[in-house]
């Protein structure tokens, strides 16, 4: 997941008590408060980033992957973050919209002859559910 910096020891808290699950990733990245890219939620012109990754098996008692993961996918959208495009989506297609701005990507969708037809939505590439 990708959170605002100022979120970080916060989520970092939540992965702990959620998964405990080690090693974990950490590489800051600077957003661009630009229509089409990372949605931020302020009227600055960029805002800092970190990337929270993840790698190995949650050793928290009761974890189950699919529950698990729409919990913590709840916190990033609570706390302005965006889900990586890497890791598998349960999100509804209303929370994916609500991370990523589509204004781009809708206008093109609109505006190019047969593309509604040719291509399923990008959600229906990311969601495993949307994809059955």
């Amino acid at each position: 997941m990708m959170v605002p910096v100022k979120h970080m020891e916060e989520s970092l808290n939540f992965f702990h008590e959620k998964f405990k699950v080690y090693p974990i990733w950490l590489c800051p990245f600077r957003v661009f408060n630009r229509p089409g890219l990372l949605k931020i939620h302020s009227n600055a012109e960029s805002e800092a980033y970190v990337n929270i990754g993840l790698y190995g098996i949650a050793k928290t008692k009761g974890y189950e992957a699919v529950k698990s993961t729409r919990r913590f996918e709840q916190f990033v959208i609570e706390h302005q973050g965006f889900q990586m495009l890497y890791a598998d989506i349960y999100s509804s297609e209303e929370e994916f919209r609500q991370m990523y701005d589509h204004t781009l990507y809708d206008k093109m969708r609109d505006t190019l002859p047969h593309c509604k037809e040719a291509f399923p939505v990008l959600f229906g590439k990311v969601n495993k559910k949307a994809r059955r």
